[in-house]
């Protein structure tokens, strides 16, 4: 089997950011030859798909600004440092949705764009929800909506919801809930 390993010969940090960081690191190529690799540096985050007793998943209306519109989203939030992501998805779940679930099921993780950023989503269903109070971030604009997952569905045919991490997070559910 063929090795397609690159191999870091050099690494410069070119922004520091809040979420992110940007650095470029030189590698030498399965070829021999030298290239150059931009990558942006993210801790992770989480992603939840939190299912009532009557089949809705919680979607959050948002503005994003890199897309220039509103997105509906699942719930989903960056890891701190050294934290769990169950702890994560749960605080996140809570500030966004207000909602506390009593069952937690961690489904699997994926990268959302390996291609140039390490960041690695963790995907979570959470299910025996019960409503409380959102306490989003200072600035954070969220509108917290229940949807049918079957609607929902449609709503990705419809091109109504086009988060990638979202679009993940709803065809899991459904293959979780045999649809």
């Amino acid at each position: 089997m063929k090795d397609f390993k690159e191999k870091k010969l050099s690494s410069k940090l070119v922004y520091k950011g809040k979420i992110l960081n940007l650095r470029v690191d030189t590698v030498r190529l399965p070829n021999g030859k030298e290239g150059q690799r931009e990558v942006v540096e993210h801790t992770g985050a989480v992603v939840i798909v939190a299912l009532t007793d009557k089949q809705e998943v919680l979607l959050v209306r948002q503005y994003r600004y890199p897309a220039q519109q509103e997105l509906m989203e699942l719930p989903a939030g960056k890891l701190e440092l050294n934290e769990k992501t169950l702890e994560c998805a749960q605080r996140e779940l809570m500030e966004e949705t207000g909602v506390v679930a009593g069952n937690w099921n961690e489904l699997y993780a994926f990268y959302s764009t390996p291609g140039f950023s390490s960041e690695k989503l963790y995907l979570f269903m959470a299910k025996d929800l019960i409503f409380k109070e959102q306490h989003l971030d200072a600035d954070e604009f969220v509108e917290m909506k229940k949807v049918s997952l079957q609607r929902a569905l449609g709503m990705i045919k419809e091109g109504r919801i086009n988060d990638a991490k979202t679009i993940v997070g709803i065809l899991s559910a459904k293959e979780e809930l045999k649809m």
